[in-house]
């Protein structure tokens, strides 16, 4: 099942003997710090295994959001909101994005009321935030036909497409004089009397002072192979893209049977609004401990099943040496396969809900795997154990819009700057230091 159409990076040639910074990932989140790094003067190379932005990064809802986020997360989206006003600009290219409003709707009134209590955590943030009545949800969805208690709206949120945004965030940092390098993984990094030196790519070797990873589902087997613990795992979610259609809505919509949002294009990607799959895997052993308040707070939610995952994971190394084919070179672009019947019940709630959708024509199916966190918020880090070395990973399903932001931040850290927001919520130490994982449900 071939995975979205993304716009081609093409990777430079050459490998760069010496740069200050390595960025390990070629997702948004690698893409955004490479490009802040980029701006501020520094010496960059951008090593992605496969293409950039081929995994999650393209394959998200694509909506660039802060309502109904993670408390810890509203002050670094607030920021990512006021970035992506200007990103096209900054770069040079179109990403898609369109502020157009998002609107989670409320089936009952509990759900309402939970919703409305989430304002508390915005209301400094003047965004225009605020809970719609049924009429007024209505009168913004013309045609719908759920029966909602009402919504909550934040007309700052937006949209954008994530097939051009990272590679555009990524040939803007290539502009800047970033190297970009496809088909190139990063086997490991290099020390120096503990401090990072440099690291070993399949095509050889770069000096660095700092190497940032933002590895995406990746992440924690790097981190092993440097002796680091990074409790991190995959949850599938899987899209429908259709065809463009016209009389559909403007805004983005969540309801628990099924979420929306209109494409550049005039089509609309389709996922289902509430459920994701989680796979059995050896490392849901390896952190069964970090990860279980998470799987009995968001329970009702998850697809646990067992079938081939686990045995295509259990065949990866957890350890291979500089001068050998990392299990990264093996697997260029991880590429589910998707839930047609999760996909197809998901379709059906919203023809339900929106006749419209009665004539859309499915144009594309895909799936995508989520890096999720014990706590569900991401980790934007130095790592003490190996100083160099930042870790910008585990964005739980939030990273498309937050992306830019977090690129700040990580940029910050490794340059030792003041940080755009606190990021002590964002440490690596958390999963060593005693904190116990706070999980906050439903976001």
């Amino acid at each position: 099942m071939p995975g979205p159409f993304v716009v081609p990076v093409h990777g430079d040639l050459e490998l760069p003997q010496k740069v200050d910074v390595v960025v390990i990932g070629g997702g948004i989140i690698g893409a955004s710090t490479a490009f802040e790094l980029a701006d501020q003067g520094m010496k960059v190379a951008l090593c992605e295994k496969g293409g950039i932005g081929h995994e999650q990064s393209s394959r998200n809802w694509g909506w660039v959001r802060i309502t109904r986020r993670d408390p810890r997360e509203i002050a670094l989206m607030a920021e990512a909101l006021r970035i992506w006003d200007t990103l096209g600009a900054r770069t040079g290219r179109d990403l898609g994005y369109k502020k157009t409003g998002i609107a989670f709707a409320c089936a009952t009134e509990e759900a309402f009321e939970e919703h409305a209590r989430w304002l508390e955590h915005i209301n400094e943030y003047q965004l225009g935030s605020r809970m719609l009545s049924a009429d007024e949800f209505h009168a913004m969805a013309p045609g719908c036909r759920m029966k909602v208690e009402g919504a909550l709206y934040t007309p700052a949120d937006g949209r954008a497409e994530p097939q051009k945004a990272a590679p555009a965030i990524a040939e803007a940092a290539r502009d800047r004089g970033a190297a970009i390098l496809t088909e190139c993984a990063v086997r490991g990094i290099e020390t120096k009397a503990g401090q990072v030196c440099g690291v070993v790519t399949e095509r050889g070797e770069i000096a660095c002072e700092q190497v940032v990873l933002a590895g995406g589902a990746w992440s924690s087997l790097f981190a092993r192979n440097n002796d680091l613990r990074l409790p991190q795992l995959k949850v599938k979610n899987s899209v429908i893209r259709t065809a463009p259609l016209e009389g559909g809505p403007e805004h983005a919509i969540w309801s628990e049977g099924f979420s929306i949002r209109k494409r550049q294009d005039g089509g609309y990607t389709i996922a289902d609004g509430f459920r994701n799959i989680v796979d059995i895997v050896p490392d849901s052993f390896r952190f069964m401990r970090e990860f279980m308040p998470a799987l009995g707070a968001e329970w009702k939610s998850l697809m646990v099943r067992f079938g081939g995952r686990f045995y295509d994971e259990a065949r990866l190394p957890n350890r291979w040496s500089m001068d050998e084919a990392s299990p990264f070179e093996y697997n260029r672009v991880l590429d589910p396969k998707p839930s047609f019947s999760m996909q197809d019940q998901a379709l059906a709630n919203l023809r339900k809900a929106f006749p419209v959708f009665d004539h859309a024509q499915i144009a594309q199916r895909w799936a995508g795997a989520i890096d999720v966190t014990p706590d569900a918020i991401p980790v934007i880090s130095p790592v003490d154990q190996i100083p160099g070395f930042h870790i910008a990973t585990g964005f739980s399903g939030h990273g498309f819009g937050i992306g830019p932001a977090a690129g700040v931040l990580a940029a910050n850290l490794v340059m030792n700057r003041a940080p755009i927001v606190d990021p002590a919520a964002y440490r690596f130490s958390r999963f060593s230091d005693g904190t116990k994982p706070k999980i906050i449900s439903g976001f």
